[in-house]
């Protein structure tokens, strides 16, 4: 199976990614075959509701001035989608926002294209607000008619620097629990 991992944070080897890549290195193990895609720190921008996407059919943003188009490709081709996004003002990240809006958008006006794919969402957060970005990202999974495991508690982690969630023993347990969760779903649906 194919996994495409979304780091929304642009803070690169920051918390976010290390807990993207804990659960790609268990997915990996699995025999998955796993991508990383740097998406926080990319100049992109929000969906402008122009309906091109829906009028073309092509399953594309009819912006191509930033890499939108081959993130909605890799999701496309994917059949787990993980995102990943820090807690910002207790929120997502501007870019993941975006991610969410334009593919979101263009996928559901082409065909449901992420219909029945596996989503994660995975965040990263210093103090509160995390709940919220969990929210958002599982919203635009659960709209997208995708299928959303559990773990042992919401996909998130406590940590300040980077690196300090690994010492959040709960919040990684959870990652090992989340990434247990979607390598027994993808057996499943595969089957």
């Amino acid at each position: 199976m194919k996994v495409t991992a979304f780091n929304g944070s642009p803070r690169r080897g920051g918390n976010t990614e290390i807990l993207l890549r804990r659960l790609m290195d268990d997915l990996s193990t699995a025999g998955m075959d796993c991508e990383f895609v740097q998406l926080g720190g990319q100049l992109v921008h929000g969906c402008t509701a122009c309906m091109k996407c829906r009028e073309n059919q092509n399953k594309k943003c009819v912006f191509t001035d930033d890499p939108m188009n081959s993130w909605i490709e890799k999701m496309i081709d994917s059949d787990i989608i993980l995102i990943g996004s820090p807690t910002y003002f207790a929120s997502l990240t501007s870019e993941t926002k975006a991610l969410i809006d334009r593919a979101g958008y263009v996928c559901r006006g082409n065909g449901n294209a992420l219909k029945r794919k596996i989503g994660a969402a995975v965040v990263s957060v210093r103090r509160a607000g995390a709940l919220n970005v969990f929210q958002g990202i599982n919203n635009f999974f659960l709209i997208n008619e995708m299928i959303v495991p559990g773990s042992s508690y919401w996909n998130l982690a406590v940590g300040k620097a980077p690196g300090d969630v690994t010492k959040d023993e709960e919040g990684m347990a959870t990652m090992d629990v989340l990434a247990k969760q979607i390598i027994w779903l993808a057996d499943k649906i595969s089957a």
